[in-house]
């Protein structure tokens, strides 16, 4: 039809401008414009005053009129020796709106417009919302939409315009009701069909989505379908055809794939071709394959991208690695090939940042691993890049190159950033279980200025804790990383407030300590710190479990002075500062109290974890965590409290016995950053308030219960010892997109505090699972988690806890 419409057109031209007898034109006139200058229609039109008119002249005017898609109809006109040249506009486009549509954005669909020249403000062509039409139905049929329906009317405006309403009917997504491979014997559908996207419905297709019939997903599938044989030594497999049917009803849909499998091949020989550059020996080390192996096209295909890759580390950055597979059909087996083509050796001329719009660019570059003036290198640029992530800055982190013009050894490198918020100025509101409603008002940022430094300063109020600090950290107080921080805090917690579910005593406590971090390699960092505090302990006759009362008489002091030092070190592999999906943490951290302090005790807390992916979007998360303290120096009790020996075992301490850990440094169990499913710090050892008719410490009972006590069971005092293990499963829900604000997870939490490491028994970990949700949400980090308890000991009861959740900034 187009061509036609071309020929009447051409013949129309032709017919007007044999009309026109050749003459000088003696002046222009131009009629019908309203919205479009003369000078336009002058500049395409290309006749002056004075110019001889004739028949070519005047096709070619009409044709670049007609091209410039401002007009819908031309004509050339003779007055005399006056050229009259009439044009009839096209209307503009004053509106442009799109509705119905909720499986593509309505931003995404109008940038796709205005790529096919249907915009606000653009002249109107009918060709053009045409094209629109069926692009946007085949869209719609790529996403498995087969009945939509894309109805766009035009309303004709004043002043020749025009608005257009675009109505999407988006209608359901077909179904796929069967898959049927044709020609496979070895293996069955069901085996081939693990890996595929496509699939007919299931109990899990309402999450997955996977009965939901796409072309791209399909086209996907085949080509797993084709890697599933050749991946297990079918070097000739074929698809030999694929037909789909749709239903009349364009609700379901119907996959057939007829195939060859053809013949099992091994390998008969591997070679290295080309400008091998390093050694093939070196070389030979990334072949995957040898002789006498079942032919594996995924494992021919790794070797090139190893090879590749090694190339790249080295400075060649665009080298290219083909192999190229030889068959011998009658004696099945395959000669494999790889021709090595390096190119030349680059290397990076400039480093440019992108984004940073708050943040300084020494910032980034200081991170950088791959310097100008080096050989490129893949492994330092990917390097670079994690570094990046980790800092916490940015949203998303890409590194691009490019070539350098007129040079073949030269790239510069485009880092682009998009900055997110790594700050707050807050007054607000907060709730956790634990703590009650929590108000703070604080000023944070970790990169302070735009230079990278994390500065603190903040305020919080809580059911029981009223706490003020003050921290500055700067991580590159020299240029090889080497960094400085202060941190000073106030705080007072009377854990009497909160109830019998905690033991009750308060304490205030003062604190100003300085942290030094060295770098040992890229991937470990060693920090030093010392600090000096005094801690007041308050405790409350029959509130106060007796055993914290006579700790405290026969210390013979209720303020306590430390001098404290640490040491850190810190193993950090994660992809991610916010939402890792692979590498992880390991930690260790020794702190004293250190000689001259009231009670000179040490602690050792360390972490391991790890994130893995495991395909399909999920992401498997392993933690351990160990707590343990103790008392050193030989320093002892100054007073003795009474001694009571039951059947339970001595209490009291008596002047002279060497001083045990301190319960105020007691490592706690439970809660929603713990082992979730029961209260905050409510896991471990407890002990009763008040004293039994014989004047000494209420033994509770195997249930916890505390008779004659001032409460009805016994308080949780915390232990020396402490472990803890997660198992976490992240989900790829399909409504969270963005991992890096929010993610939901299944857990399972084992965990337990204990007396002392003589007293740690695995009969008493308590253990629970479920579901948690973890969000940055704009009034802080906020987590919800259901835990359901699956072992717990005798007592815990009281204290679990199905629904935890805690939000608002705290620090």
């Amino acid at each position: 039809m187009k061509r036609i419409a071309a020929l009447i057109l051409l013949a129309s031209l032709s017919t007007s401008v044999l009309a026109l007898e050749p003459f000088i034109v003696s002046d222009i006139r131009i009629e019908g414009l309203s919205r479009i200058s003369a000078g336009t229609v002058f500049n395409y039109l290309q006749i002056n005053k004075g110019d001889r008119f004739t028949n070519e002249e005047a096709q070619q005017a009409i044709r670049a009129l007609y091209g410039t898609k401002f007009f819908s109809d031309v004509e050339l006109e003779r007055d005399g020796n006056i050229l009259v040249v009439k044009v009839v506009e096209r209307p503009s486009i004053a509106k442009l709106t799109i509705r119905g549509n909720s499986d593509i954005k309505t931003d995404d669909l109008k940038k796709g417009l205005k790529d096919i020249g249907l915009f606000e403000g653009e002249t109107f062509d009918r060709l053009a919302l045409d094209r629109v039409q069926q692009e946007l139905i085949r869209q719609y049929y790529n996403r498995g939409k087969y009945n939509v329906s894309v109805s766009p009317h035009v309303t004709q405006l004043d002043r020749n315009r025009v608005a257009i309403d675009i109505e999407i009917r988006e209608g359901k997504v077909a179904k796929l009701k069967e898959v049927n491979i044709v020609g496979n014997t070895t293996f069955t559908t069901a085996e081939i069909e693990k890996d595929f996207e496509s699939g007919t419905t299931n109990w899990l297709s309402w999450y997955s989505k996977n009965d939901q019939y796409s072309q791209d997903k399909l086209s996907g599938d085949l080509k797993k379908l084709q890697s599933y044989y050749m991946d297990r030594g079918y070097a000739d497999f074929g698809i030999d055809s694929t037909q789909v049917t749709i239903a009349p009803d364009k609700r379901a849909m119907y996959v057939a794939a007829d195939v060859t499998q053809g013949d099992i091949y091994h390998i008969s020989g591997t070679h290295l071709l080309g400008q091998l550059i390093l050694p093939e020996d070196t070389l030979r080390k990334l072949v995957f394959v040898k002789n006498g192996d079942l032919f594996n096209r995924r494992a021919i295909e790794a070797t090139s991208d190893s090879i590749k890759a090694l190339l790249a580390n080295i400075g060649y950055a665009f080298a290219k690695v083909n192999p190229v597979p030889k068959l011998d059909k009658d004696k099945r087996t395959v000669d494999v090939t790889w021709y090595i083509q390096p190119g030349p050796r680059v290397y990076v001329r400039r480093v440019i940042f992108q984004g940073n719009t708050r943040t300084e660019d020494d910032v980034l570059r200081r991170e950088m691993r791959q310097l100008e003036g080096s050989w490129y290198s893949q492994a330092a640029i990917d390097r670079s890049k994690i570094r990046l992530q980790q800092l916490g800055f940015f949203k998303t982190v890409t590194i691009d190159k490019q070539t350098v013009p007129g040079s073949d050894d030269e790239v510069d490198l485009t880092v682009k950033v998009e900055e997110q918020s790594a700050g707050s100025l807050t007054f607000g509101v907060g709730y956790s279980q634990y703590s009650g409603i929590i108000l703070s008002s604080s000023v944070s940022q970790n990169n302070f200025l735009g230079t990278g430094d994390r500065f603190t300063i903040g305020a919080q109020r809580s059911d029981y804790l009223t706490q003020i600090n003050a921290g500055y950290y700067n991580p590159y107080l020299t240029d090889n990383n080497i960094g400085i921080g202060y941190n000073a805090t106030f705080s007072k917690a009377d854990y009497s407030d909160l109830g019998s579910q905690y033991a009750s005593y308060s304490n205030s406590t003062k604190s100003f300590s300085t942290t030094l971090g060295f770098p040992v390699t890229d991937f470990d960092r060693l920090s030093g710190s010392l600090g000096i505090g005094s801690t007041k302990i308050n405790t409350y006759a029959g509130y106060t479990p007796q055993l914290l009362i006579d700790y405290i008489n026969a210390l013979g002091k209720d303020t306590i002075h430390s001098w404290t030092g640490s040491l850190s070190w810190m193993h950090d592999t994660r992809n991610s500062y916010w939402a890792p999906t692979h590498g992880g943490q390991l930690t260790a951290t020794v702190t004293a109290a250190l000689p001259g302090s009231t009670v000179q005790y040490w602690t050792f807390n360390g972490e391991a974890n790890h994130y893995w992916p495991i395909g399909g979007g999920f992401v498997l998360y392993l933690d351990g965590k160990v707590g343990y303290g103790s008392t050193y120096g030989g320093k002892t009790f100054a007073n003795t409290t009474d001694d009571y020996t039951t059947t339970d075992g001595q209490y009291g301490y008596k002047a002279g016995q060497q001083v045990t850990f301190p319960f105020w440094m007691n490592f706690y169990s439970g809660g929603v950053t713990d082992v979730r499913g029961w209260q905050d710090n409510t896991l471990g050892p407890r002990a009763c308030a008040g004293t039994a008719a014989n004047g000494g410490p209420i033994i509770p009972t195997a249930n916890g219960s505390c008779s004659g006590s001032s409460y009805a069971y016994a308080q949780p005092i915390g232990g020396a010892f402490k472990v803890l293990g997660t198992a976490e499963v992240y989900l790829p829900l399909p409504f969270l997109k963005d991992v890096n604000t929010a993610r939901v997870s299944l857990f399972m939490d084992v965990g337990q505090a204990y007396q002392n490491l003589s007293s740690f028994s695995a009969k008493q970990l308590d253990a629970s699972a479920g579901v948690s949700l973890h969000w940055q949400a704009p009034i802080g980090p906020l987590i919800i988690s259901l835990g359901f308890p699956l072992r717990s000991q005798p007592g815990d009861s009281q204290y679990q806890e199905r629904i935890q959740f805690t939000f608002g900034s705290q620090f």
